[in-house]
């Protein structure tokens, strides 16, 4: 799905010959339902020259659930074609990480993490400068997916408007789920400067928004979270 994927295991004795499972979990969605790939199925369910089989089908019904959810801020045909990748990455990590035997497991799959054990310093990168950090969480048991620019560029439309966001550089979203951490920080992202307002509703996950004017907002919750950056390293 045009990311990298990195596993940092921190249990003693732990054989990495493990991880090879969950890499294999990987390489099967992405040829299942990576859009850069013609032969995929999800692909080939976009030009209509496939009905969706059983894991499509979760899939699909999962996005239109949080299209409902959202008011229509995610949708798995923005742009006027089917990329359900706001959900899949975080899925696919998901179900990834559940094939791992380890008690510290930290899954990143291009910035999203499914964390298993911690505490876990986590380093939210600033959005208009690479080399810095705009803070730093402590998590323990959770996941993190944000939305931003910074690596694709203006890719995340709002789906009512079919226009790029305004007011917003990135949006962080934790919680207990990768998958639905995902599509929360995708719709928050695509609502612009009314997403923190929304994300400040969502039961279950915290959020950390970076606006144009670089003012962070975050709910109470991950403000208790967040650590000073001068310890990050």
């Amino acid at each position: 799905m045009g990311m990298p994927v990195t596993a940092t295991v921190r249990d003693p004795g732990f054989d990495p010959r493990e991880l090879d499972a969950a890499f294999r979990e990987l390489r099967t969605v992405d040829a299942r339902f990576s859009t850069y790939r013609a032969d995929s199925e999800i692909s080939r369910i976009g030009r209509g020259a496939a009905v969706p089989g059983p894991l499509a089908r979760e899939v699909l019904d999962a996005c239109e659930a949080f299209r409902r959810q959202t008011g229509g801020a995610f949708d798995a045909r923005a742009g006027g074609r089917l990329d359900p990748s706001g959900y899949v990455k975080g899925w696919a990590l998901r179900r990834a990480a559940a094939l791992v035997d380890a008690e510290e497991l930290c899954l990143d799959g291009g910035g999203d993490l499914v964390l298993r054990g911690g505490p876990w310093r986590v380093g939210i990168r600033h959005p208009l400068e690479r080399d810095r950090l705009c803070s730093v969480l402590e998590l323990t048991d959770c996941a993190v997916a944000t939305s931003a620019t910074y690596e694709r560029g203006e890719h995340i439309l709002d789906p009512r408007t079919g226009r790029p966001p305004r007011g917003v550089l990135s949006v962080t979203v934790t919680g207990p789920d990768l998958a639905t951490a995902d599509a929360y920080a995708t719709a928050a992202f695509a609502m612009g400067r009314r997403g923190p307002a929304w994300t400040a509703r969502r039961r279950g996950c915290e959020a950390l928004t970076v606006l144009d004017d670089e003012q962070v907002l975050c709910t109470p919750g991950l403000a208790r979270l967040r650590s000073p950056l001068s310890r990050a390293g």
